[in-house]
């Protein structure tokens, strides 16, 4: 018998790696505006635990619900599903 896992999940960014196991994730989503009927961007960032300190910024998360960890922090990061790509540095000769 298969397990079901009651945790509402997320995908997102991360955009802050500044504090110590604690990253924030920006998730979008599109909504459908009442009047006007077209569909809009809205933003949420959530606070993360990242208990291995592996998240960089700009890499795609997912999170997990989990039990609160500090005042703000009611989610874990699951998996890094893909890192942020650095472009090579490119030499330029001065002279």
């Amino acid at each position: 018998m298969e397990t079901v896992n009651k945790r509402k999940t997320k995908v997102g960014t991360v955009v802050s790696n500044a504090m110590e196991k604690t990253v924030v994730v920006k998730v979008e989503r599109t909504v459908q505006e009442p009047v006007f009927k077209k569909y809009v961007r809205r933003i949420t960032k959530f606070i993360a635990h990242d208990g291995h300190d592996e998240c960089e910024l700009g890499d795609t998360v997912e999170i997990m619900e989990c039990r609160p960890i500090s005042r703000r922090k009611r989610w874990c990061v699951t998996r890094v599903i893909r890192r942020k790509e650095i472009p090579e540095a490119v030499d330029t000769a001065v002279g």
